[in-house]
């Protein structure tokens, strides 16, 4: 029966054990940590996961648990397995251990928001797996060791709010995606390798000269460098060259909204008008933020001729809270989506600030925001076009022949992407940002088929608008949309879980006439002693998922409770989240039969409703 498995020790890595005991023996904490000798480290140690056959910890995830003071030699150095480290916002001294070096298969390493000291590691190399190195926030000093450089698969490298010093090295690491080296004592120029980024990532730094950095919002059909100097020619050739380039990418940028203004059409594949007029000044420098100007971010690659224009259609695909959205193609390049905002009440500053604040987010599990266009009249924000559509669309679209459903391997991955792109979204800008609107409709599938969420912070911006009863999404404290707090995103995400679980509108009908709140009819559902109503029947051909079903209902259900300070936060979700996650890619999976009596009584009894 599935009950006995909450209750299975099994096997349990023993070495392992005693150094987690060593650690949390010698180090300050005062969080209430379940690290007892007796129980299992695998299936009961809050942060702990271990490997499929239990013999290892492959990942120690202790966000927030107020440890403090140094961490205490030859006790986390001897988790040679361990893969993920996540000891980010909490209060821990000292210098880096020189003991993690012989954690050679660490790939995930999260340290910021501490308080470190002393210099970094000399030698990154002992990390050849290494993906992903949060050292932010912290007292580190010294300089960047060129070894850093011979981590191949890095992805993330973030050291931002540091003391460090010296010139910035040649990092050519071509799987790079994500940097941060501001707020630091750089000295120097920034090396062509790394001036792909864009400007803020090395801000407040001693950096010889600011024309070293790479613009952060380059023209849109140049590509020119503008640091690059022309051989033979002088400054004032140069100035008419860098005027005659921005004008030629402005001019293109005005043909094209001009070209949407006067197509007309519908949501049925016809063009689409964005604007009821438009004026454009013939000469204008992209870069500045005048009202008639577009603004385009790091990494946005649109390159369009006046032919590709003229032949570019926008059309209608859907129509939500804050606006209308468009799908904006051309025959040779890839498409975007327009979304023109309506209701806007605050001002082109407020508005703006918001930009930039999300438009520099890069992460994989947010979808980023290209351009944004600001104008009295109008106010437009362009993203990527995903073309597998929402996870509304996913879940709620046309049932019966020919359709194919969402598998539960697809809504999981939905699950943990939108977590980890929410918690990225709540650490942002000293934790003052905050999605405010996450519903399915705003939830996209990135190429690896996660969550990615979009629309982040547009409650700021609009006029309040009905919270609960008109959506479902919203936590019952809302009064007003413009308030948002991190809690309230943790309750919307609940509801898209158990969305995920049921297959159910957060609002939906009953009889044809009784509209009926999702959070309310799962609470129902399990107070009766499980119905077998909860799960979607899309689901019911999946075998061996059940207990999967029942950790996620519970996690779903933490996130929906009425008081807010008993919610998890976004970080503990995705801890939770990524337990059952890596559970399953390690191919875990139990041998199991229907939900029972004795599931359900484990949910009542473990989860406030």
């Amino acid at each position: 029966m599935i009950g006995s498995m909450f209750f299975d020790v099994g096997a349990e890595p023993v070495a392992d054990k005693q150094a987690l005991l060593d650690f949390v023996r010698n180090i300050d904490h005062t969080s209430l940590l379940n690290w007892d000798k007796t129980l299992s480290v695998c299936k009961s140690w809050i942060g702990v996961t271990c490997n499929t056959d239990q013999s290892r910890v492959v990942a120690l995830q202790l966000p927030r648990v107020a440890l403090s003071g140094p961490i205490p030699t030859n006790t986390l150095s001897r988790l040679s397995a361990l893969q993920t480290m996540n000891l980010m916002s909490n209060n821990i001294t000292g210098r880096f251990p020189s003991g993690f070096s012989k954690l050679k298969n660490l790939t995930y390493l999260y340290l910021q928001h501490n308080k470190f000291s002393g210099p970094l590691p000399s030698d990154f190399s002992v990390w050849y797996n290494l993906n992903v190195a949060n050292l932010s926030n912290n007292y580190f000093n010294g300089s960047i060791p060129f070894s850093v450089s011979t981590l191949t698969h890095l992805t993330s490298l973030a050291l931002a709010n540091n003391s460090l010093s010296g010139e910035i090295p040649d990092l050519d690491i071509p799987s790079l995606q994500e940097l941060d080296l501001s707020h630091n004592n750089f000295s120097g120029v920034v090396p062509e390798s790394l001036q792909r980024f864009p400007s803020w990532v090395f801000s407040s730094n001693n950096l010889g000269s600011a024309h070293a950095l790479p613009h952060s919002f380059p023209a849109q059909s140049s590509n020119v460098h503008p640091t690059r100097k022309i051989k033979g020619l002088k400054e004032p050739a140069l100035l008419g060259i860098t005027i005659g380039v921005c004008v030629m990418g402005f001019a293109v940028i005005a043909a094209f909204m001009i070209l949407c203004c006067y197509r007309k059409g519908g949501a049925d594949g016809q063009t689409a008008k964005f604007y009821k007029k438009a004026a454009y000044p013939k000469k204008e420098s992209p870069k500045s933020h005048d009202k008639n100007n577009v603004v385009f971010f790091e990494g946005c690659n649109l390159a369009f001729d006046l032919e590709d224009l003229l032949r570019a259609s926008a059309e209608v695909i859907g129509k939500g809270t804050f606006g209308s959205v468009y799908k904006a193609a051309l025959e040779d390049a890839a498409a975007v989506v327009v979304k023109r905002l309506k209701e806007v009440t605050v001002g082109k500053r407020e508005f703006e600030q918001l930009m930039e604040a999300v438009g520099r987010i890069r992460h994989d599990n947010v979808c980023a925001l290209r351009a944004y266009y600001y104008s009295k009249e109008e106010k437009l924000m362009v993203y990527d076009y995903y073309k597998q559509g929402s996870v509304y669309a996913m879940l709620h679209g046309k049932r019966g022949e020919g359709r194919v459903p969402l598998d539960w391997d697809s809504r999981l991955r939905i699950a943990i992407g939108v977590a980890r792109g929410i918690a990225h979204i709540h650490a942002q800008h000293g934790g003052k940002l905050i999605h405010g609107n996450i519903k399915a409709s705003n939830i996209f599938l990135n190429s690896q088929g996660y969550g990615c969420v979009s629309d982040i912070g547009m409650t700021t911006l609009m006029s309040p608008t009905p919270t609960s009863r008109a959506t479902g999404y919203h936590a019952p404290e809302v009064t007003d949309t413009r308030k948002m707090t991190p809690a309230s995103d943790v309750y919307s995400f609940g509801v898209l879980l158990l969305e995920l679980l049921t297959g159910k509108s957060p609002i939906h009908v009953i009889g044809g006439e009784e509209f009926v709140n999702l959070v309310r009819w799962v609470n129902s559902v399990v107070r009766e002693q499980w119905t077998g109503e909860v799960f979607d029947v899309e689901l019911l051909r999946y075998a061996n998922i059940e207990e999967e079903l029942v950790e996620m209902l519970q996690i779903g259900m933490a996130c929906v409770v009425r008081v807010p300070d008993q919610r998890p936060t976004m970080c503990e979700v995705v801890i939770m989240v990524e337990e059952i996650c890596n559970g399953i890619s390690s191919g875990s999976r139990s041998e199991g039969s229907t939900p029972t009596a004795l599931v359900a009584a484990e949910i009542t009894t473990t989860i406030p409703l």
